[in-house]
């Protein structure tokens, strides 16, 4: 989706993709990437998500990028955390301890900003892009990235039929198209979740599973 897309979400309080508690599948699966504490972790899209905390809460320094300064102070705000903001070109970063928050175009971050990241959780960016951008999405990704890094993905399968996303459906081919070429690709649960997502069925979304995998850069 295109910028005003997301821009408007927040600014008419549209975020039912929002959830107001930690991701189960960040706390069941999070502990088999097997990382350090003090590993660096990247959000992308991570909106006002309180996983940000939790992944803090673990020991580990935390980057979030984010296009809405909506979400970005609401976070903050919401949250009780003191954070300093400064301008960057192209960006402006919010620094708290253990935490930094980007709020500008992801595409425009690079990996010298990052430093050396040892693992992304991406629990709402894939699903977020439309089919013709996620190949641009995976290969900026796989740029802010070095061998080693882990990624632990949150897609959902439904009917793409049964509703215009975002949400997207993204189904395990898909996965492997984007990621097999520059990582190894395990898939960790998969489960039906949409006696849990009432506004999903309200969308006339007829089955929905949520799929969790562990992904590896080469």
């Amino acid at each position: 989706m295109q910028p005003d897309f997301w821009h408007d979400r927040w600014r008419t309080a549209q975020i039912g993709f929002h959830r107001a508690a930690i991701d189960d599948n960040l706390i069941r699966y999070w502990p088999n990437l097997y990382l350090p504490k003090a590993a660096r972790v990247l959000v992308p899209l991570c909106g006002k998500s309180l996983d940000l905390l939790w992944l803090r809460d673990q020991g580990h320094a935390v980057v979030g990028i984010e296009l809405s300064d909506i979400a970005l102070q609401s976070f903050f705000m919401e949250n009780g955390v003191t954070a300093r903001r400064r301008a960057l070109p192209r960006f402006d970063l919010y620094e708290a301890e253990d935490l930094e928050c980007y709020r500008g175009d992801l595409f425009e971050l690079t990996p010298e900003q990052l430093e050396k990241v040892a693992a992304v959780y991406d629990r709402a960016s894939l699903v977020s892009w439309a089919p013709e951008r996620r190949d641009r999405y995976v290969d900026h990704m796989t740029a802010l990235t070095g061998t080693g890094t882990q990624t632990l993905l949150v897609t959902l399968e439904y009917p793409q039929t049964d509703m215009k996303g975002p949400p997207f459906a993204v189904d395990s081919a898909e996965v492997h198209r984007l990621y097999s070429r520059h990582h190894s690709i395990r898939e960790l649960a998969r489960r039906d979740v949409l006696g849990d997502e009432p506004r999903m069925r309200a969308r006339g979304v007829s089955s929905l599973t949520e799929v969790c995998y562990r992904i590896t850069r080469l």
